[in-house]
C-alpha cells in the first residue's frame, strides 16, 4: 500500500527514511475526504500519527508553492501535553520538513523562555509547545497568532486528564477562526467530543484504532507475585527478557526512587524519570537510554508519557495502573511501527481482583503465569552463552597469542571455567522468588470463588481449623491471647513473613501464651526458612510430632479459632498487610509488665 499523492518535499522526506508503507492513520488523513477539513482522529500511541498530520499540516500549508518561505509569524501550532512529547514532535517534523525549508521553534516548560522568546521574534513557520509555556508566550506578546492556518492538539484526552482545559481553550479562542484544527487522540471521552463541537467546523471523524484490539503487536502478560517480592520479580523479567531497552512503570516517585536504586545496586544501567527532575536531567536519561549507555528506564507516567525510544520491547507494570485508559498508554510505548512488544503486569495477590477490572475494561486477555525463575534465568544465561558473538568472531594475533598462552598453562575445563565466570560477572544476578499459585486465574480457583462465600466458609472444620490441605507441618509461634494474638493481624502476618498464601495455611490454635500454626507440608520449607528472623520479635519455631491437642489449654482457654473470626481470617488473608502492624513483643511479652499492647487497627480490605 503506497502513500497517496502528497507534496514532492514531503514525499523526497519520506523516502529518505525508508516510509514506503503508510500506517492506516497516515493514509486516511491525505486522502481526498480529508483535503482541507477539521479532523478529529482516535489513533492509538504507535501508530505513525506524528507523521499522519504532518503530512496533513503539509497538504494545507504548502498548497501552491515549493517550499514554505521566509519564516515570519507562525503557519503551524502543535499543542502535546509534555515537554519529551513537545521534543519528539519537534524531531519528526523537522526531517519531515526539511525539504520545504521549515524553521520549527520549540516553546516547553523548563527550558529557557527568553531563549524560546527570542527564536519566535526571528520568525517561524512551525511551533510545537506545551499549554502552559504557550499561554504564556500569548500573554506576553511573543507568539503572534494571526496568520495560523493550521492548529494541532497531540494526545488531546491527556491534555484534559492533566487539567490543561482551561490552556488549551484560551490558546485555541486566540486562533483565527477560519484556521484549520486537528484532533488526535488515543481515546474519545465526552469532554473531548465536546471541545470538538465548539472548536472544529464539520470534522471528518476517523476511528482507525479498534479498541477492542489494543494494540494488536504487543504481547500482554500477567505474572503473580507475592506484595513482597515485586522488585525481585522486576530484576528477573529485565534479565529473562534482554530487552535493548525496557520501561518499568511505577505510580509514585517514592516508589520511582527505591526501584531506580535497587536496580542500580544490582548492576542494571537505568535511569529514572519522575516530575521532580529538570528539563536538563531528563533530556540526559533519555540521552542515555538512546545511545545505549542504559537500558533500563524507571518512570511515572506522566513522565513517560510521549516517549519514543528505539528498539523498545518491554513495558513492566510494577505497580498497577489507575485505569484501563492508563494502561493502554504506559503499553503503547512498546510494539511501535510494526515491532512487536511485550507488555507485562505484576500482579500481587491482593490486587487480583482490580487486575481483571483493568485487563476487562481494556479488553486485554493476558496470558498468566508465575514469574521467571533464577533457575530459568541461569539456564538461558548458558544458552546465550554458547551463541555469543565472540565464539563466531575471527580471532586476532594478540587473541591467538593470548590463547596459546592459556592453553599452555590452564586444561581446558580451567579455561572455560574463568571464561564462564567472567561472562557471569557482567550480568546482574538473578533473585529467587517463588510461584504464590495460580490463586483464581485457573478454572478450578475461578469456578470455586464463584461459589456462595457461606459453602466455601463452610468447609471449614469446627475448633479453628481452615480447609483440610493434606500433608502439614506444625510451628509454634512465642505469642498468645495474652500478647493480643488476633486474627485480624495474625494470618497476613503469617502469609508476609512466611512468603505463603493462606492456601498454605490451615488450622490456627492460639493459646493463652504461645500460637500454634499448620503449614502446607511443600510449603513448610519455604515458611520455615522466610519466617526466621524479623523485628516484630515474634520467634517462629517447627514443632516435632504431630498435631497439637483441639480442646482447651491448661489455663482453661478454647485453643481453636472462634467460629467468628474464621470469616475475618478468610477475607484478610489476600490483603498486603493490617493498616497498622502487630504490636512488637519482648521476650516477656510487651513492656516490662507483659500487658496487653494497644489494640491493631482496622485491617485494610483487599482490592
Amino acid at each position: 500500500m503506497a502513500f497517496p499523492p502528497i507534496h514532492p518535499a514531503l514525499a523526497r522526506a519520506l523516502e529518505g527514511r525508508d516510509y514506503k508503507d503508510p500506517t492506516p492513520v497516515q493514509k486516511s488523513v491525505v486522502e481526498a475526504a480529508a483535503d482541507s477539513r477539521d479532523l478529529l482522529v482516535s489513533a492509538q500511541t504507535g501508530s505513525g500519527k506524528t507523521v499522519a498530520y504532518g503530512l496533513a499540516m503539509g497538504q494545507t500549508l504548502l498548497e501552491g508553492r515549493d517550499t514554505l518561505g521566509e519564516a515570519g509569524n507562525p503557519l503551524g501550532l502543535i499543542i502535546a501535553p509534555t515537554r519529551e512529547l513537545a521534543l519528539q514532535v519537534s524531531d519528526e517534523l523537522r526531517w519531515l520538513f526539511a525539504d520545504a525549508g521549515a524553521r520549527i521553534v520549540t516553546c516547553v516548560g523548563g527550558m529557557d523562555a527568553r531563549t524560546e522568546q527570542k527564536a519566535l521574534f526571528r520568525g517561524a513557520h512551525l511551533v510545537v509547545g506545551t499549554p502552559g509555556r504557550l499561554r504564556d508566550h500569548l500573554e506576553r506578546g511573543n507568539l503572534r497568532t494571526q496568520d495560523l492556518q493550521v492548529a494541532v492538539l497531540d494526545e488531546a484526552d491527556e491534555m484534559l486528564n492533566l487539567g490543561f482545559r482551561e490552556d488549551l481553550e484560551f490558546i485555541l479562542e486566540a486562533t483565527p477562526a477560519e484556521r484549520r484544527t486537528l484532533l488526535f487522540s488515543a481515546t474519545l471521552p465526552k469532554p473531548i467530543v465536546a471541545l470538538t463541537k465548539r472548536y472544529q467546523t464539520n470534522a471528518l471523524r476517523i476511528e482507525v484504532a479498534n479498541q477492542s484490539s489494543s494494540h494488536s503487536d504487543i504481547e500482554y502478560r500477567a505474572i503473580r507475585v507475592a506484595p513482597t517480592e515485586v522488585e525481585h520479580a522486576v530484576v528477573n523479567l529485565l534479565r529473562q527478557a534482554e530487552s535493548p531497552t525496557a520501561i518499568v512503570f511505577c505510580n509514585t516517585r517514592e516508589q520511582v526512587r527505591h526501584l531506580h536504586t535497587g536496580l542500580l545496586d544490582r548492576g542494571f544501567g537505568a535511569v529514572s524519570l519522575s516530575g521532580e527532575l529538570g528539563q536538563a536531567e531528563r533530556n540526559q536519561a533519555l540521552q542515555a537510554l538512546r545511545d545505549g549507555r542504559s537500558r533500563v528506564c524507571v518512570a511515572t507516567d506522566v513522565a513517560a508519557r510521549g516517549i519514543d525510544l528505539p528498539n523498545l520491547g518491554l513495558v513492566i507494570h510494577a505497580e498497577l495502573p489507575n485505569d484501563a485508559e492508563t494502561l493502554q498508554h504506559r503499553s503503547g510505548r512498546t510494539g511501535r511501527a510494526g515491532r512487536k512488544g511485550v507488555s507485562v503486569l505484576l500482579v500481587p495477590l491482593s490486587k487480583r481482583r482490580k487486575a481483571d477490572r483493568l485487563l476487562t475494561d481494556a479488553k486485554i486477555r493476558p496470558v498468566w503465569s508465575a514469574p521467571p525463575s533464577a533457575d530459568e534465568i541461569r539456564a538461558l544465561d548458558r544458552d546465550r552463552l554458547l551463541t555469543d558473538p565472540l565464539f563466531t568472531e575471527e580471532a586476532g594475533d594478540d587473541d591467538l597469542a593470548t590463547a596459546g598462552v592459556l592453553v599452555e598453562r590452564f586444561s581446558p575445563m580451567e579455561i572455560a571455567s574463568a571464561f564462564a565466570r567472567l561472562y557471569r560477572q557482567k550480568l546482574p544476578a538473578p533473585e529467587d522468588i517463588y510461584d504464590p499459585g495460580p490463586g483464581r486465574d485457573d478454572k478450578a480457583g475461578r469456578k470455586a470463588n464463584a461459589e456462595p462465600r457461606s459453602r466455601r466458609d463452610g468447609e471449614r472444620e469446627e475448633g479453628g481449623a481452615r480447609h483440610a490441605i493434606g500433608p502439614a507441618v506444625w510451628f509454634h509461634l512465642d505469642i498468645g491471647r495474652r500478647n493480643n494474638a488476633d486474627p485480624k493481624w495474625l494470618l497476613p502476618l503469617l502469609c508476609r513473613r512466611g512468603k505463603v498464601t493462606r492456601e498454605d495455611i490451615g488450622a490456627i490454635r492460639i493459646f493463652d501464651k504461645e500460637t500454634k500454626v499448620e503449614i502446607r507440608a511443600d510449603a513448610a520449607e519455604r515458611f520455615a526458612s522466610a519466617a526466621q528472623g524479623s523485628d516484630d520479635d515474634i520467634t517462629v519455631t517447627r514443632m516435632e510430632g504431630g498435631a497439637p491437642p483441639a480442646g482447651r489449654d491448661r489455663d482453661g482457654g478454647n485453643g481453636g479459632r472462634p467460629p467468628r473470626a474464621q470469616k475475618a481470617f478468610a477475607r484478610q488473608a489476600d490483603s498486603d498487610a493490617p493498616r497498622r502492624g502487630p504490636p512488637k513483643f519482648g521476650a516477656k511479652g510487651p513492656g516490662k509488665g507483659g500487658g496487653k499492647p494497644s489494640r491493631p487497627g482496622k485491617p485494610r480490605r483487599a482490592d
